[in-house]
């Protein structure tokens, strides 16, 4: 089982537009990203994102690159400053799993599932990052950051 964490693309500033959508380089990374996953057989039963829109707009495109008939909904527990409430639902959890948020509850979370105090690399800005249930927890398999430009 597979969970896939997936941080928002850039999105315009609240000055621009209050419900914070993506920019046209935010909706390049996630459509990148959701290319690059897409070609790395990532295939989510499940996408559950934050409510807000930038979140909302990122899991579209991995919903509509990676699996189209996955279920699709909001989900409590994913705002930028919630605790890491979803790690407890992840470990029953039997269907892979794609979840797009914010920072810093994506890097809160990361840290639950893997247990990690110490080091990790950083979760890239805008990225993607592959965590798989092993027999003893969780590992961390691999990281997509989107291209440059978008």
């Amino acid at each position: 089982m597979f969970v896939y964490l997936a941080h928002h693309g850039q999105a315009v500033g609240p000055e621009v537009n209050t419900q914070r959508p993506l920019s046209t380089l935010g909706r390049g990374q996630v459509d990148a990203l959701a290319a690059l996953a897409a070609g790395r057989a990532v295939r989510p039963d499940v996408i559950w994102h934050s409510g807000k829109l930038r979140a909302r707009q990122t899991a579209e495109a991995y919903w509509s690159a990676c699996h189209p008939l996955a279920e699709f909904s909001a989900s409590r527990w994913m705002q930028p400053d919630d605790p890491p409430r979803l790690a407890d639902l992840l470990a029953v959890e039997d269907r892979d799993v794609l979840l797009a948020g914010h920072m810093p509850h994506l890097e809160r979370l990361r840290r639950a599932l893997l247990g990690a105090s110490g080091e990790l690399a950083p979760f890239p800005p805008h990225g993607l990052v592959a965590i798989e249930r092993v027999d003893q927890g969780w590992a961390e398999r691999w990281l997509l950051v989107p291209p440059e430009g978008g």
